[in-house]
């Protein structure tokens, strides 16, 4: 009778866990290739989690040129509503790309800063994942950093998903998320769990040992099973790597097992450059190719 009372207790627990839901992914498009790139993903995983689709494209326009207040009325300059018009045919073509085919899709054009219309869209529409496309030229860190991306990834209260190049199917059976492991960092543990279990994907928890943030293998090794006590993690491995730097360790890590993601945290600061209590090195001699997942603490 008492280990009945205690499995129903359990299973009350594990039913009102919080879990991450995806029916709605947000995919800012600015027609370049690095945006369909980024859709192509999100149509991916549109199918997997049968989700709908949101493509949003963001006019920025100079002041003057159209008053986003009287957004539709008559004063609207014919500047603004030609490339609006123009925004809208785009989208047209866009959505008849094959890999779109089958996926409810909804596009919207909005005069706004790219940033700031990304974020509260996203709100707006109370989506689960925004995937986006960057031109990020040198390793992780400049993959995220610059531009509307690093502002997006620095302080959306949902997942990002950042696409670097073409993915010719989003497949995701290995998940490394790296992390200092530190007590306060588990605020999103669940979600990230809760990311890969939507893929049944194996986890590989990661810390980046290097000569200037040196631990020994028991305390790093404490420290990761000191995070995840109390989860239930599934599939998962444990592992200590040392290297240069944080980021090379994370990529050469990530490339030694055939990661398909790899997982982090951002504190809502400066995007990778305060992802752990650290600096970060300048540059890498390999280039991030993942595909990148931040969630916020």
């Amino acid at each position: 009778m008492i280990l009945l009372f205690k499995f129903k207790l359990l299973t009350l627990h594990l039913a009102l866990k919080p879990k991450l839901n995806m029916k709605s992914i947000l995919v800012p498009i600015d027609f370049s290739i690095q945006a369909e790139y980024a859709a192509k993903v999100a149509a991916d995983i549109a199918r997997q989690t049968n989700s709908k689709i949101y493509l949003l494209h963001m006019l920025e326009l100079p002041t003057g040129v159209v008053d986003p207040s009287s957004y539709g009325a008559s004063n609207n300059t014919p500047t603004a509503l030609l490339f609006l018009k123009r925004a809208h045919e785009k989208f047209d073509d866009f959505k008849k790309l094959p890999f779109l085919e089958g996926i409810e899709v909804e596009d919207s054009v909005l005069f706004h800063k790219a940033y700031d219309g990304i974020i509260d869209e996203s709100k707006k529409k109370n989506v689960d994942l925004i995937v986006m496309g960057s031109q990020g030229a040198s390793g992780l860190e400049e993959m995220l950093v610059g531009s509307n991306t690093e502002k997006v990834v620095r302080n959306s209260e949902v997942p990002v998903l950042v696409i670097k190049q073409e993915v010719d199917e989003f497949k995701v059976e290995n998940i490394v998320f790296a992390s200092n492991f530190k007590y306060d960092n588990r605020v999103a543990f669940q979600k990230i769990l809760d990311f890969a279990s939507l893929f049944n994907a194996k986890l590989h928890l990661l810390k980046i040992n290097t000569i200037h943030n040196f631990e020994t293998t028991k305390e790093s090794s404490d420290a990761i099973r000191n995070f995840i006590n109390d989860y239930d993690l599934g599939d998962y491995t444990l592992n200590i790597y040392n290297d240069v730097s944080i980021e090379s360790g994370i990529l050469n890590f990530s490339k030694l097992i055939d990661a398909d993601v790899i997982v982090l945290n951002t504190h809502g600061r400066r995007g990778l450059a305060h992802l752990f209590n650290g600096s970060i090195g300048e540059d890498l001699a390999n280039h991030a190719k993942l595909p990148v997942v931040t969630f916020k603490l």
